[in-house]
């Protein structure tokens, strides 16, 4: 395992079980290699309030929590990767990955999602939202449920802004080390007119800048009124769709917004949202606007 250090650009993967683990992975070597960086491996120990967390480390703790991290620890190893090892004890799951992101200094989290409908006050499940909400970098979300152990053709939803910035950076990524080609689609409503069609070519042709080293990039604007429908239309044609967080839509819906959310558990083939960590907290936001 490498030395430690903190010049390197870390990525923290918080693994539940070696399924999920498998997937999260592709993405976190793709990405580690590409940008030289560090991958922290973390599973986090939940200890119910009864017990301090010195004693769920005595008593919960078993062999093969350890074991999973350990054998991922070695996957990521193998392809050169330096690798970190954590398991960590908390009150709760997410409270222990925000505790870890912070402690360890890390630039995003990967987090994995199994796509599960949503129910009242959940967007994506209990844990995720809350690392969303409160995590001190940057995030990306993975959904799990769909397995594509090749990735040829990415598609990327643009619509500007931090977060699809973000997730164009990490398309491209991850199509450097896939040698994989790329579709940029920015979805544009028909009534909006020619000027803002023009705008839209040009946020495409500012985008496919962030490409370099990608052989193969496409440009389109599609014109349809439902952004959602026609990037899950689009992500049949692909094995990955990587997209930005929406702005908008309901209240609990704003920690994902309504576009993402529906592409997200919709789309074909796998699919990574990407959130920009905000600076400014939401609170202060609304008070200076």
């Amino acid at each position: 395992m490498a030395e430690p250090s903190g010049d390197d650009p870390a990525l923290l993967v918080p693994i539940v079980n070696e399924q999920t683990a498998t997937r999260q992975l592709d993405t976190a070597i793709d990405l580690a290699r590409d940008r030289d960086a560090r991958i922290h491996l973390l599973f986090v120990l939940e200890v119910p309030s009864q017990l301090s967390l010195a004693d769920g480390r005595r008593y919960l703790l078993e062999d093969e929590h350890q074991t999973l991290v350990a054998d991922a620890a070695e996957r990521v190893a193998a392809h050169d990767v330096p690798v970190e090892e954590h398991v960590r004890m908390a009150r709760g799951v997410a409270r222990g990955i925000v505790g870890a992101a912070s402690e360890y200094d890390v630039d995003e989290i990967l987090l994995g999602w199994r796509g599960r409908p949503p129910r009242e006050q959940i967007v994506l499940g209990n844990h995720v939202d809350a690392v969303l909400q409160s995590a001190p970098c940057d995030v990306l979300v993975r959904r799990i449920k769909t397995e594509t152990p090749t990735i040829g053709s990415i598609l990327v939803g643009v619509a500007g802004g931090p977060h699809g910035t973000y997730a164009a950076d990490v398309a491209a990524s991850i199509a450097r080390e896939r040698d994989a080609s790329v579709t940029l689609a920015h979805v544009h409503d028909p009534g909006d007119g020619d000027l803002e069609y023009g705008e839209a070519e040009a946020l495409l042709v500012r985008t496919a800048e962030r490409f370099d080293g990608v052989d193969h990039v496409e440009r389109e604007v599609v014109s349809r009124s439902s952004i959602s429908s026609a990037l899950t239309d689009l992500s049949a044609d692909h094995d990955l769709t990587v997209l930005g967080v929406s702005e908008g839509g309901l209240i609990r819906r704003r920690l994902l917004g309504t576009v993402s959310n529906a592409v997200g558990r919709h789309a074909a083939g796998t699919v990574i949202l990407a959130k920009r960590r905000d600076p400014v907290p939401s609170r202060l936001r609304r008070l200076l606007s």
